[in-house]
């Protein structure tokens, strides 16, 4: 299984979020960001997301236009039509979330769409950078495995994979030379202080004086962020928005000292690498429960966690995520 043999990412960038329906563009523009630093004399194999429908398709044909591929491998269910074959003319004609088709480029020099807004020349210049497309080569493999395409016969679903996932990277904290396991509360923490790095939330907008309760015993990808901080006050130091920018791994804030004003964060990440940090990011990727629950060696209540909990409190309970998203040509102008 993949989290059995994770491997140290070349070039990586937190994104935040196990879904990218609500900030579209900046997941282009983290794949702008990553594919400047491929190089183009190595082969390079891109695995696309499973988000096919309404706007998923729209931006599939978008990082399809901006990664020009030679060959497209597309893999469908067999008997069922939820795709249309990404065939060259099909990605060539149809419409992107910031991309237009051959048809629409021709309507629009012949005058249709208003040229002489200055609106419009300046998305036609956002949009060079995607038609470069000159074609690829289609292959089409349909699976016929019992219970593909079927969600109800899944064995694992996608959050069990990723607390998996997050479970294998926090195993590289383990002592080698040790035959039991370490419980993460018994491993001594790095101590990071308020004005060597930056935080931001991603998924949300939190109040200034909330953004502590929200850093406080979460999962944060460890970033570097261009902005030199060394000359600020004693922080806490709070980005003006959500950066494009290298992750180079992962943690957990264990706690912080507001007095001594420090964080003590708990990482597998090496501390030649961690030198490099000067940005923590706060998404909506939760810590796995059994971090919390299953460690050994606590008496009495544990940290973080209550079963004394009012439900009534507004906004408490499951969060329910608004997916009916209208399509960009039902979108009006304002």
């Amino acid at each position: 299984p993949p989290f059995m043999h994770q491997r140290e990412p070349h070039k990586m960038v937190y994104y935040g979020e196990a879904s990218c329906e609500h900030d579209l563009e900046r997941y282009i523009e983290t794949v702008k960001y990553i594919l400047c630093f491929c190089k183009r004399e190595a082969p390079l194999v891109i695995n696309t997301m499973g988000w096919v429908k309404g706007f998923g398709l729209m931006l599939l044909i978008d990082i399809i236009r901006l990664l020009t591929p030679s060959h497209i491998v597309q893999l469908s269910v067999k008997d069922t039509e939820d795709l249309a074959p990404l065939t060259p003319e099909y990605v060539q004609t149809a419409t992107g979330l910031h991309t237009k088709g051959k048809l629409q480029v021709k309507h629009k020099n012949l005058g249709t769409f208003g040229a002489e807004d200055p609106e419009q020349q300046e998305e036609e210049k956002d949009d060079l950078y995607f038609q470069t497309f000159t074609g690829h080569k289609l292959l089409c493999v349909q699976c016929d495995f019992h219970g593909v395409g079927d969600p109800s016969s899944m064995r694992c679903h996608s959050n069990i994979l990723r607390d998996l996932a997050i479970l294998g990277y926090l195993s590289k904290m383990q002592p080698l030379e040790l035959d039991q396991l370490v419980p993460l509360n018994s491993l001594i923490p790095y101590q990071v202080p308020f004005h060597a790095v930056a935080l931001w939330t991603i998924h949300s907008d939190v109040a200034p004086t909330h953004i502590m309760y929200t850093v406080n015993a979460n999962w944060v990808g460890l970033c570097r962020v261009l902005e030199d901080f060394r000359h600020h006050s004693e922080g806490p130091i709070l980005l003006k928005q959500t950066p494009v920018c290298d992750c180079l791994g992962f943690g957990i804030v264990r706690g912080i000292d507001m007095e001594k004003k420090i964080y003590h964060i708990l990482t597998p990440v090496p501390p030649e690498k961690l030198r490099l940090v000067n940005c923590l990011l706060v998404g909506s990727i939760s810590i796995p429960h059994s971090i919390f629950k299953n460690q050994s060696g606590i008496k009495g209540e544990i940290p973080y966690v209550t079963s004394a909990y009012n439900f009534e409190i507004s906004g408490a309970g499951k969060i329910k995520l608004n997916k009916q998203l209208k399509r960009r040509e039902h979108h009006r102008p304002h």
